[in-house]
């Protein structure tokens, strides 16, 4: 039974959420947003920009106001499966003498996962990880062991050093809810940063959420209902992300080697709602399907040469899909 009460609260909680993390982050209020998004929706969350925009404090900071727990893993190219999932141990009973295998809880065993780099390690440790966050356990000995909910991973990727890293296959990425792209402040707002260093550092944040009021909210969004029309819209803008020979968009089949797939017609509907509940309204618009277009599509679009020698992003492309949609 939908629960109109605690949907109602979405909105108090994440003017609440805003308000505590203020005290660390300035500026960067898409990225919140997007972050605020993908975790009411329980979904994971790519973000990509270079080293220095905060990206590692704006997660741990949101884990505390979340009242969540908090592991930060830094990928490296020696990184192996185990030092994510957990391994064995041989353990022996001081009493019996008898000695017996246990299996030790990675670091993946918490709430919100930091994968800080996650393009530095290779595909085997990567697998490890992202097999997590689809089935939300881990296998080790034959064993299945459960991870606790809520579980997010929050991945950054650095846009910009590409040397010794292993870019993540489309299928892989495809797992992902969003994808943020951080940006640099702005010049007031670097300013302020300068100033406020020592309070940054030194801020107390007050939680606002906990684990099980989160995971009641994910169940009744998961719940909400749409309007056929606005799926109607979500389903057809991820259609026409696809290169096929009956895609009206000449652009679409020039610049697009692969589409969207299913995927992210469910989350481009899910986003929508979280977003809706978010600024206060119980049913999402196709305004809120168009604002949340790019976070959802921008990783799951192929691009061929043409488009990169021509100089034309996935977000372009979007957007061009966006204004054509809206004039049919």
């Amino acid at each position: 039974m939908l629960n109109e009460k605690l949907l109602q609260e979405v909105g108090n909680y994440t003017s609440e959420i805003k308000k505590s993390i203020s005290e660390v982050i300035i500026g960067q209020e898409e990225i919140i947003n997007g972050l605020l998004i993908s975790i009411f929706s329980g979904g994971h969350c790519l973000l990509v920009g270079v080293p220095g925009l905060a990206k590692s404090l704006m997660i741990s900071s949101l884990a505390k106001v979340l009242n969540l727990d908090f592991n930060r893993i830094q990928f490296t190219p020696d990184l192996m499966p185990s030092d994510i999932t957990g391994s064995e141990i041989l353990e022996e009973n001081k009493t019996t003498g008898e000695k017996f295998f246990k299996f030790v809880k990675g670091p993946v065993f918490a709430n919100i996962i930091l994968a800080d780099e996650i393009n530095r390690t290779p595909p085997k440790t990567q697998s490890a990880l992202l097999e997590a966050m689809q089935e939300k356990q881990v296998s080790f000995g034959g064993e299945n062991y459960q991870l606790p909910q809520p579980f997010f991973v929050l991945a950054t990727q650095n846009p910009i050093e590409q040397e010794g890293t292993y870019p993540l296959p489309e299928a892989q990425l495809d797992r992902f809810m969003i994808n943020l792209v951080v940006d640099y402040p702005s010049l007031n707002e670097e300013k302020e940063i300068v100033k406020k260093a020592y309070q940054i550092q030194h801020a107390e944040l007050t939680p606002v959420l906990n684990a099980e009021i989160l995971i009641d909210i994910q169940k009744q969004i998961q719940q909400m209902p749409v309007a056929d029309f606005i799926i109607d819209y979500a389903v057809k803008l991820t259609r026409m992300t696809r290169p096929i020979n009956d895609n009206p968009y000449d652009f679409v089949k020039k610049y697009i080697v692969w589409g969207a797939g299913p995927r992210a017609s469910q989350f481009l509907i899910l986003a929508a709602k979280t977003k809706a509940l978010m600024e206060g309204r119980l049913a999402p618009s196709i305004e809120d399907v168009k604002d949340i277009a790019h976070i959802v599509l921008r990783h799951r679009l192929i691009l061929n040469f043409t488009a990169e020698a021509e100089g034309v992003t996935v977000d372009k492309i979007i957007e061009l899909l966006l204004e054509n949609i809206k004039n049919d």
